[in-house]
């Protein structure tokens, strides 16, 4: 979930179109903050050419709760990406253009009808423990974890085109699949760090704590040193890294869930380089001597998620009505500072191709909002200032985790709904209790979240009928036609074929709202002056290059 720089304004709104309540509008001469560094992954020796860094030194990074180390365990969230990527590799990460470039594999081919991919792996890797790595790990991550239907992992939607993965010899794999799936390098690069079979086989993946609490083994350039749950986790160099030892010593990642407390920390210099998730707090970092203020674009958005097994939000009349009662430029300009811009959909304008500004959009318009649910037969019909229908009040609960600046987002977004007649109770939950409700249990009414994504318009996951009730579509949304353009655009390598597709794609989520679509954000890195080596990605991606990292002297 998070991404930024002075948002492009996108706004207009206007009264909707009576009978659908809702107008297209064209967007131009949008400002694509992204800029794609079209260059290969820089390493230590590139670093090295200019003047060898100096090693040693700590890094201290803050992380919002406690980790599980397995990236596809289900409860491996926000707060496990930034070890994970670090412990683990997976066969490809985002390069500094975001295409999937080499990792624990060297190289890849497609067959002719796109359905075997053979990978070939580096000869160089060994586990933190000693063992190596081989395409037998590959394997086991896959057949034996991800692609296993009862063990329900929450990604295993991302890889459905995968059939089986085959061994061909100790240092090649082959993805067979059942239709082409031309986004898999990309997804590979995506929080799919390869675990040893070693440690794993015979085990419920889930429920091995010592690996998964205690003491995780992968290849990454650190390994575990400590791990003290509330407080932090210490990783120290791994000498036997393949890319080479990494210039630092050692990495802690301290567990602080109050936003407030990073901001103070790292002003105090006592964490590194964060995510500013409140906008508000960037001016004190300007004033900082040792802070510098990195706006980064990221592919992500934030949504609202309705619940949609609950019958008041199957009408699609009241979705676009809430999401007219909402001032989503006001929210942008104040709470975030104009680090962000009005979504239309789950496609980031940072993906340029594939990015359509030419579909339905929803103009702040409250009275608009009314005249809708006017329309589904929500009137307030006893004067008591909430709408009802049937003799049932509109109303329902927001949950909201606590973390970023979602607090008060929420209650602007509750002030707005209960302007328009809605009854909105608000609850907010410790963020390891939110995850279990909202995400994992489904246990919510509508929720404002936010989702990263790998950086490609598939985003079947997270849309597609198959996951509902689990997985990552939250909201439980379920849509033959939807369904039906996220298969179709996995099934085809053409991009001209996949950009006519996924446009097609969101000009109907655009209009039907499986989420209500809230902004692009900008991620505000904030980073101390006397770190070297690093890559202008988001943080998260950052972490595929921390070996490179450096503390200047």
């Amino acid at each position: 979930m998070e991404g930024h720089e002075s948002a492009a304004n996108t706004g207009t709104v206007g009264r909707p179109r009576p009978a659908v309540a809702v107008r297209t509008r064209r967007l131009t001469g949008l400002v694509l903050g992204l800029v794609l560094l079209l260059l290969p992954a820089v390493g230590p020796g590139a670093v090295a050419a200019a003047g060898t860094p100096p090693t040693g030194g700590t890094v201290t990074i803050p992380i919002v709760a406690d980790p599980t180390f397995n990236p596809w365990h289900p409860n491996a969230y926000v707060e496990s990406v930034f070890p994970n990527r670090v412990l683990f590799n997976g066969l490809t990460k985002p390069g500094l253009d975001l295409q999937p470039v080499p990792d624990l594999a060297e190289r890849w081919e497609t067959s002719s009808d796109g359905l075997r991919w053979t990978f070939y792996l580096r000869r160089d890797v060994k586990w933190h423990d000693g063992q190596p790595f081989t395409a037998a790990d590959v394997a086991y991550t896959f057949n034996e974890i991800v692609l296993k239907p009862e063990l329900g992992s929450p990604r295993r939607a991302d890889f459905a085109a995968v059939e089986r993965v085959e061994v061909v010899n100790d240092y090649t794999v082959r993805f067979v699949l059942s239709r082409p799936f031309a986004a898999l390098a990309a997804y590979l690069a995506y929080n799919a760090g390869i675990l040893p079979r070693h440690r794993f086989e015979g085990k419920d993946p889930w429920n091995l704590t010592p690996f998964n609490k205690e003491k995780p083994v992968g290849t990454g350039p650190f390994k575990i040193e400590s791990y003290v749950p509330g407080s932090h986790v210490s990783l120290v160099a791994n000498d036997r890294y393949f890319l080479g030892r990494p210039y630092l010593d050692r990495l802690v990642f301290k567990i602080l869930p109050d936003a407030n407390t990073q901001v103070a920390q790292t002003l105090a210099g006592e964490l590194d380089i964060m995510i500013v998730d409140n906008p508000a707090a960037v001016a004190r970092f300007e004033r900082s001597s040792r802070i510098k203020v990195v706006p980064v674009d990221q592919v992500n958005y934030y949504f609202i998620a309705v619940n949609h097994d609950r019958p008041l939000f199957q009408d699609v009349r009241v979705r676009q009505a809430m999401l007219m009662a909402i001032d989503r430029q006001a929210i942008i300009n104040s709470i975030l500072r104009g680090y962000g811009r009005i979504a239309t959909g789950p496609i980031s304008p940072v993906l340029k191709a594939y990015y359509d500004p030419n579909v339905t959009a929803y103009s702040y318009d409250p009275e608009g909002a009314k005249h809708l649910l006017a329309q589904a037969g929500w009137v307030d019909r006893d004067g008591d200032g909430v709408l009802d229908k049937d003799g049932r009040p509109l109303e329902f609960v927001l949950d909201v985790g606590r973390t970023k600046d979602l607090q008060p987002i929420s209650e602007l977004v509750q002030q707005y709904l209960v302007a328009v007649g809605m009854r909105v109770r608000l609850e907010m939950n410790e963020w390891n209790a939110y995850i279990q409700k909202a995400i994992v249990r489904r246990d919510y009414d509508a929720t404002v979240a936010w989702w990263i994504t790998p950086p490609d318009p598939d985003v079947f996951n997270y849309f597609h009928s198959s996951g509902a009730g689990k997985g990552a579509n939250v909201p439980n949304y379920r849509d033959p036609e939807v369904d039906r353009l996220l298969e179709a655009g996995r099934v085809t390598s053409n991009v001209s074929e996949r950009v006519r597709i996924y446009r097609d794609f969101q000009k109907v989520v655009a209009e039907r709202l499986p989420y209500l679509f809230l902004w692009y954000p900008k991620e505000i890195q904030v980073r101390s002056r006397t770190l070297g080596g690093l890559v202008e990605l988001g943080l998260r991606d950052q972490m595929h290059y921390v070996h490179q990292w450096y503390r200047m002297r």
